[in-house]
């Protein structure tokens, strides 16, 4: 045998005991008996999963042995998910089970059966009313902003089980549920309020418009589900077809939903640039921009405590590109951007990712957006919009400054 192949040979023989030696000390698993000896690194791993997972582990076995009542397995499991959302202390990531993710995914969809309220959790751990959507039996029933739910069908609800709470609120067209409602007075004492609704079913009409003194067309969005952006075009472009000379676009009680609903939209005003970015904690940013075709009209935006997620995102793109004006009050302040998974098993869950940022830079989230010119709405106003422009003194305030910029 020559030199050069002695020294190949050697090398390869090299490789294999090296790669022979690997394989058996880190990947084998040999059986013995009643024994199962495996590698260093596996056992290590087995023996930190151990560690980390023995009390719960623990905790378990002792409650289903000693609990007084028989326990549901499954419940439990599911109960020990949602704890590890709720550790968290963000009331805006949850883990849902099956029923209640699908429960979840038909708000986005625009239909269901319920009583058409949205409600998040709040600083108290209350649930509390972000807006009751426009002509449904909650509107009708007199749901405000600001309300708390604390008992539905006699049960009493925290923010801590938010969703059934939802769920029980949800059911069949044409039946009752009852609720009770917490609500601060004029002198800021505690009312509790009793409300026998109605169930419908709940189709989200979430786009509205209408002609005003002919020449101003208004537009009011209620929320961003899946087919606001389609209706919302509809509703834009038959005011275009009339010549309007401004246009007026209300978002108050408009608790928001759909990122890519609310882009699309706002993307609609605005020319090439930034309309919203978001940033991870890692310093990850995502940008969301407008391209340059855009509808070149005067717009005011009318915002309110109940414009929340979405419409901030709207109201913050326009105030800081100096696109139009905020006429109205704060907005409520949600910030942060959920990411929302569904599993295999059809559960899912939403957790906060990001937070999102105006063009200008700013996180609203806890403080809201400020208005250009502040107006407050009567304490005893019953319905906004067009049908009660007398009382809408947001509204009126609007009509009066658009007259003002199409003058000019």
């Amino acid at each position: 045998m020559s030199k050069k192949k002695t020294i190949t040979f050697v090398v390869i023989l090299l490789i294999l005991t090296n790669i022979l030696t690997f394989g058996i000390t880190n990947m084998a698993t040999i059986k013995y008996k009643d024994r199962v000896i495996i590698p260093k690194t596996e056992y290590q791993q087995l023996s930190a999963a151990y560690e980390k997972y023995a009390k719960a582990v623990n905790l378990e076995t002792y409650v289903k042995e000693n609990y007084l009542r028989e326990v549901d397995d499954e419940q439990l499991f599911e109960g020990q998910l949602k704890g590890l959302f709720q550790a968290l202390e963000d009331p805006y990531s949850v883990y849902m089970t099956k029923d209640e993710f699908k429960d979840f995914t038909e708000h986005t969809k625009g239909v269901y059966g319920g009583i058409g309220v949205i409600v998040t959790p709040g600083d108290d751990n209350l649930i509390t009313v972000v807006a009751p959507i426009e002509g449904t039996p909650g509107e009708k029933a007199g749901l405000k902003t600001g309300d708390k739910i604390i008992k539905v069908e006699g049960k009493e609800f925290t923010a801590d089980n938010m969703d059934k709470a939802v769920k029980l609120m949800k059911g069949k067209p044409k039946t009752e549920v009852n609720i009770t409602v917490l609500r601060k007075d004029k002198n800021g004492k505690n009312q509790y309020i009793d409300m026998n609704i109605m169930r419908e079913e709940i189709r989200l009409v979430t786009v509205k418009s209408s002609l005003i003194d002919e020449d101003i067309g208004y537009i009011r969005i209620t929320s961003f589900d899946e087919l606001t952006y389609e209706d919302f075009k509809k509703e834009l472009n038959s005011l275009m077809k009339k010549n309007v000379s401004g246009l007026i676009v209300d978002l108050r009680y408009n608790p928001g939903g759909l990122l890519d609903v609310c882009v699309n939209i706002t993307d609609e005003f605005l020319d090439e640039g930034i309309i919203v970015y978001t940033e991870s904690r890692n310093g990850e940013r995502y940008y969301e921009k407008s391209t340059n075709k855009y509808t070149d009209i005067p717009l005011i935006v009318l915002i309110n405590e109940g414009s929340a997620s979405a419409s901030e995102i709207f109201a913050g793109a326009i105030k800081d590109r100096e696109r139009g004006l905020l006429i109205g009050n704060k907005t409520f302040g949600k910030g942060v951007v959920q990411r929302i998974k569904q599993m295999s098993d059809g559960s899912g869950f939403k957790l906060t990712t990001s937070e999102y940022f105006t063009p200008n830079g700013t996180n609203i989230h806890g403080i809201g957006i400020e208005p250009d010119i502040v107006v407050d709405l009567p304490e005893d106003v019953e319905e906004i919009g067009v049908d009660n422009l007398e009382q809408d003194t947001q509204l009126k305030t609007a009509i009066e400054k658009m007259k003002e910029i199409i003058k000019k």
